[in-house]
């Protein structure tokens, strides 16, 4: 923690999405909150607010008069009521309010439909192997660095049609926007501006050598006749490139994180290929990665609390998807749950637009994994590492190969 951020005195009150006890363990957080305090409030980051029950979380999800998508991140910048200009945000549609919403989403979903999704799963299973293969005679390795945090990459990385070498650039950007969230304000104008210029840099390549990939896609694609501007199709390719790679990685190796820690889950997987569609949705609900932020449009009453114009209000789907009013033994990962709403995917209108090439990328990497290595474990329960902010997953999972 920094001086600006000491250690969290009372989670009611006083709540940090990047205190060293979230990192490690939210759920035993949100359980408390939910019986004391479903709204809490904190101070940091000059205001939040945190539903933590599905009916609570739901309601602020699907209004969208109170509560403004202009902004996602939870940061120490407080955007004005006009930074980021409306309706389309800095990375559209994700921080686009309606109407605008509708029509920019209405626009991308032949991108990712399932016939273009399925055209990137030869690529993604190929991928799996050929980084399980250089796993080959090892007993223990790090599942996270060396398997599933090069998936999402690369695969994005193909789906925009950016060099494969930038791998390496892109997780440095993820890190810093999505978990360097305590940086001052300067600092984060810094990075984000060299995101910016990278981004530009690709799409004046993609308009000057037009290919088949997303990005020529928003180069081409129009909205009332007229083509998108710069700064949409930037903020369009950001998302992707944060939203759309972090959260799948994260989701990869919390799923193997916990067959590595429940054998008789792991055997049944392994053992029943057919359970994987269920195992899927049921590690996307306990294990959710993603926490989304709103902010307040205009002073209102929230169930007997006074939230203020920009006010920052944090979405845990987590802390949803564990509530035990909405879900059956919701502490318990059951791989064959039939009934399973979650809202991994979030809820309402911004329902991720990403989440068929999401559900591919975490079904072919836990397929070539379990294909390769049925039996295995923790190598240090201890060494797991998490990371901070409003995406959860392992940063480090050492796993030791069972012969």
């Amino acid at each position: 923690m920094t001086d600006r951020h000491p250690p969290v005195s009372d989670w009611a009150s006083d709540f940090d999405h990047t205190d060293p006890a979230w990192i490690a363990d939210p759920y035993p957080i949100w359980d408390d909150l939910r019986r004391r305090c479903p709204v809490a409030h904190s101070p940091r980051y000059g205001g939040t607010w945190l539903p933590v029950t599905h009916e609570l979380v739901s309601e602020v999800a699907y209004d969208h008069d109170r509560f403004t998508s202009r902004s996602v991140v939870v940061t120490e910048r407080r955007p004005g009521p006009d930074d980021p200009p409306a309706p389309i945000g800095v990375a559209p549609p994700i921080t686009s309010d309606p109407p605008f919403h509708a029509i920019v989403r209405r626009m991308l979903i032949p991108a990712f439909a399932p016939k273009p999704i399925a055209a990137l799963e030869p690529f993604t299973r190929e991928l799996c192997r050929e980084l399980l293969a250089a796993t080959d005679g090892r007993s223990v390795f790090d599942a996270a660095t060396e398997y599933a945090q090069h998936i999402p990459v690369r695969v994005i990385i193909r789906f925009l049609g950016f060099p494969q070498s930038d791998a390496d650039l892109f997780r440095y950007f993820i890190r810093r926007v999505m978990e360097d969230v305590d940086q001052t304000p300067e600092e984060r104008e810094e990075v984000l501006g060299a995101l910016d210029e990278y981004m530009d840099a690709q799409i004046d390549d993609h308009r000057a050598h037009p290919r088949d990939d997303l990005t020529t896609f928003l180069c081409e694609a129009e909205i009332g006749g007229e083509k998108l501007s710069q700064s949409h199709i930037r903020g369009t390719m950001v998302l992707l490139m944060i939203a759309g790679i972090d959260t799948s990685w994260s989701a990869i190796g919390a799923s193997l994180w916990h067959l590595a820690r429940h054998a008789e889950d792991r055997r049944w997987l392994a053992a029943e290929p057919g359970l994987m569609d269920t195992a899927l949705e049921e590690f996307l609900r306990a294990y959710a990665p993603v926490t989304m932020a709103r902010l307040v449009a205009k002073d209102c009453d929230f169930h007997g609390h006074q939230l203020k114009e920009g006010d920052w209000l944090l979405l845990p789907f987590p802390a949803a998807n564990r509530d035990p009013r909405a879900f059956p033994d919701a502490d318990r990962v059951l791989l064959d749950r039939a009934e399973n709403r979650h809202a991994a995917f979030g809820l309402g209108r911004h329902r991720c637009l990403g989440s068929n090439l999401a559900r591919m990328e975490l079904r072919v990497a836990l397929e070539e994994w379990l294909a390769r290595y049925p039996d295995f474990e923790l190598a240090d329960p201890a060494a797991v590492a998490w990371s901070g902010g409003q995406i959860r997953g392992p940063r480090q999972l050492p796993i030791r190969i069972r012969p």
